[in-house]
């Protein structure tokens, strides 16, 4: 078993072109070179801005190159309790958001011709108790007499056509989630992006920032770099003077496990339409099979911070989790187990917008495949003056009390959600 992510050791690496610093500075300067920071470069170069990409990594080395490669429209959380206190109109228009981050997913795999076994195949949100059931059956309902009238509901017995465990209790089903391999995308993005112009450096944290006539003195691990705007992509990256936004995130560790190459006839048993699968538990799970017919098994195993010992122990949790789900895959070998950080906010939605001139957009919150390309995108139009496309402007984004950007908590929070998984 690797400790490694599964989508970055079967992808080409992303080769720059340059390691210097351009010496007569940039229009934009972006601090990320993941899914936002890329698709974000991408739309900016196209426009004919200078675009520069530090990233204190390398392309896709954070979550955007360890998650499950699902493009699930829909929400995490429960849609007709979010239209309850967001109200119908902004919960619909927020659905609408996500479908169209799935839309500009598959535009831009089509315009910049990027291998990553884009394809459609629905995802399936599985109800871990018999009352999960009567939770998705409200939401549906609101959903197809409002904004999605593709999703479907599925009884327990129609389960079976989907699925070969007897683990679950009925479904939900949204017709427009995706799958990819992440990996190849988030590079394949990289690499448009600098073909239209982005200059990209890998292994440069931003160490510092100062507004001055207009402009930005920024500091990297290079040297300085003057920008005329700056676009804070990094997720919940510790690196650099960004304090205000830590305050706001939680890193919350998710982890991941692949098995070794399936026969197609297992695969068929198991999974024979190929979706995206979650559940609806607070320690969620999810799988999925990749390109070349592996299967994918995620979830939050541990409320804990992503390290080679904690990914071991998560691997474990993750397979004994995935047998009581298959348990026809006993004695199957796990190939790759790895973790990373999830962005969480404490409302579980995207923040974007600006602050002190600062643009930023972040806080996913296990939905970034294609929120941050598609609020990538966006904030090419946003960052020109075009704020009324924000779909998050309204949204405040106070401080979580007690946090400083070192999730003490996680722990106690760990242990709620585990004892909300047994009475609910």
């Amino acid at each position: 078993m690797q400790l490694k992510s599964y989508w970055l050791d079967t992808s080409p690496p992303f080769m720059s072109q340059t390691d210097a610093l351009p010496e007569g500075g940039c229009d934009v300067l972006v601090v990320g070179g993941g899914i936002t920071g890329s698709s974000a470069a991408l739309a900016l170069s196209r426009k004919g801005a200078q675009v520069v990409v530090c990233d204190a990594d390398i392309v896709g080395g954070a979550a955007s190159g360890r998650n499950g490669g699902m493009c699930n429209n829909g929400f995490a959380q429960d849609y007709a309790a979010l239209s309850q206190r967001l109200g119908s109109e902004l919960a619909d228009r927020i659905y609408r958001a996500f479908d169209a981050g799935v839309d500009t997913v598959e535009r831009l795999v089509r315009q910049e011709s990027i291998d990553c076994d884009f394809a459609r195949h629905g995802k399936l949100k599985l109800a871990a108790k018999p009352e999960h059931y009567d939770k998705l059956a409200r939401s549906q309902e609101l959903l197809a007499a409002s904004v999605d009238p593709q999703t479907r509901l599925l009884t327990p017995a129609q389960l079976r056509d989907e699925l070969g465990s007897d683990c679950y209790h009925g479904g939900l089903l949204l017709e427009k989630s995706a799958g990819m391999h992440v990996g190849r995308y988030v590079r394949g993005l990289a690499h448009a992006a600098q073909r239209h112009g982005a200059v990209y450096l890998e292994h440069t944290p931003v160490l510092g920032l100062q507004r001055q006539s207009g402009s930005y003195l920024v500091r990297t691990a290079r040297g300085p770099l003057r920008a005329r705007q700056v676009l804070l992509a990094s997720g919940i990256s510790q690196i650099g003077p960004f304090g205000w936004v830590r305050r706001r995130i939680v890193p919350v560790g998710a982890f991941l496990i692949v098995t070794e190459p399936l026969p197609l006839s297992l695969l068929d048993g198991l999974v024979p339409t190929r979706r995206m699968y979650t559940d609806t538990k607070n320690f969620v799970n999810y799988f999925r099979v990749t390109p070349d017919k592996r299967l994918l098994f995620g979830g939050r195993a541990r409320f804990a911070a992503s390290n080679p010992r904690s990914d071991a122990r998560s691997g474990d949790i993750l397979r004994q989790q995935m047998l009581t789900v298959f348990p026809g895959l006993a004695g199957t070998r796990i190939d790759y187990c790895w973790g990373g950080m999830v962005d969480m906010t404490a409302d579980r939605l995207p923040r974007a917008g600006q602050r002190e001139g600062v643009f930023y957009s972040m806080g996913y919150s296990g939905h970034g495949t294609h929120m941050a390309t598609l609020m990538g995108t966006m904030m090419g139009e946003i960052m020109e003056g075009h704020v009324d496309l924000n779909p998050w402007k309204d949204f405040a984004w106070p401080a979580i009390p007690g946090h400083f950007g070192k999730p003490w908590f996680l722990p106690f929070v760990g242990a709620w959600y585990r004892l909300k998984d047994r009475l609910r």
